[in-house]
């Protein structure tokens, strides 16, 4: 048999009656819990307080940095606040990172994480027009105004190589203003200008001609050939250079020195001179040439001499000394005198008949 368990009836539960006081504290919970959900959402959409940090060094294209050539993590629109001035154009400045600091908590922006930097370097870019610029400018300004050929002129301008600073927006080419030339004394004067005059500079210098010449690349001795890597041809001014200044290549590779020269001297006539063909003293073939007869002997050069050059030589079976004309290596040519080709040309002349 199994015991029976007795019934217990449940007890009903008993509900609380709400009270002025549970429903005071109820409200209060809700509204503490709102005000701070309202002030979290507030200050996540406050434009600029997300992470700002400070930006390395910094380059500037105009004249005033804005917040967002400083820092990172800025809004589009509170990014372009003016926050300091730019340093003069081609120059270098530094920013104390705490100012920086101070700047954007002002701006009621927050913190800035400055990465432990304690300054930022700032270059303000500029467009430096130097001297190859400058003379382009003066050339042209003198082929239009005063009709030169400025193909083969120069302008040495005075002062230690004059820079003009402009703004990197400026991308036109530079321009020559308010040109004096004077053509005795080649004294030139004139403004340097980009755009509208927005950047000028004015400079005064020396109108020189220029002409080419050869250049020794390196030391030669007397008799040394010279090859065509070892001379240039470099641009000077007319003056001071010699007269008789070689002004081209032409056929100087393989000519030989005629004297010791140095390198970087200018070559001149007679500098160099083709290759003596024969030797002193050399074993040469005498060749005598007239019409209808041709011989040839050996003999020996009494002189050396280059092609063409006339020099004399010995007839090893007579000994008389003959005067001949380097015609090639080894080889010199006498030529019959004056009466023999006479004697000749009439042999060779028809008889007319009457």
């Amino acid at each position: 048999m199994h015991a029976l368990r007795q019934i217990t009836p449940a007890r009903p539960v008993r509900v609380p009656t709400l009270s002025a006081g549970i429903v005071g504290r109820a409200l209060l919970a809700v509204l503490a819990f709102s005000l701070l959900t309202v002030q979290v959402m507030a200050q996540d959409a406050r434009p600029g307080t997300a992470a700002l940090r400070l930006r390395g060094d910094v380059t500037a294209r105009g004249d005033v940095l804005t917040l967002g050539d400083l820092v990172e993590g800025a809004s589009a629109e509170v990014a372009l606040r003016p926050m300091f001035r730019a340093p003069a154009l081609g120059a270098t400045g530094t920013i104390q990172a705490r100012r920086i600091a101070d700047a954007v908590s002002a701006l009621g922006l927050g913190d800035v994480e400055t990465g432990g930097r304690a300054q930022v370097s700032v270059l303000r870019a500029a467009r430096r027009v130097t001297q190859p610029e400058i003379e382009a400018a003066l050339k042209r300004a003198l082929e239009s105004g005063q009709g030169l050929d400025v193909r083969n002129l120069a302008v040495r301008l005075d002062g230690e190589s004059p820079v003009l600073l402009a703004p990197i927006d400026l991308n036109g080419p530079a321009s020559a203003l308010d040109v004096s030339y004077d053509p005795r004394s080649r004294r030139i004067a004139a403004l340097i200008t980009l755009g509208e005059r927005q950047a000028s500079l004015r400079i005064t210098g020396q109108v020189m001609e220029i002409r080419e010449v050869a250049i020794l690349g390196r030391s030669l001795n007397r008799g040394e050939a010279v090859t065509a890597a070892d001379i240039t041809i470099e641009r000077r001014p007319r003056e001071g250079t010699p007269a008789d200044a070689q002004g081209s290549l032409g056929n100087l590779a393989g000519q030989v020195a005629q004297r010791g020269l140095s390198a970087g001297a200018i070559l001149r006539s007679g500098d160099l001179a083709a290759p003596d063909l024969v030797a002193r003293g050399e074993a040469v073939t005498i060749v005598f040439d007239t019409p209808g007869l041709n011989l040839s002997l050996r003999g020996q050069a009494n002189e050396s001499g280059r092609l063409g050059a006339s020099i004399t030589v010995t007839n090893p079976v007579s000994k008389k000394i003959l005067s001949a004309t380097v015609i090639g290596p080894g080889r010199v040519s006498v030529g019959p005198s004056p009466a023999m080709r006479q004697a000749s040309a009439a042999l060779d002349t028809p008889v007319l008949q009457r």
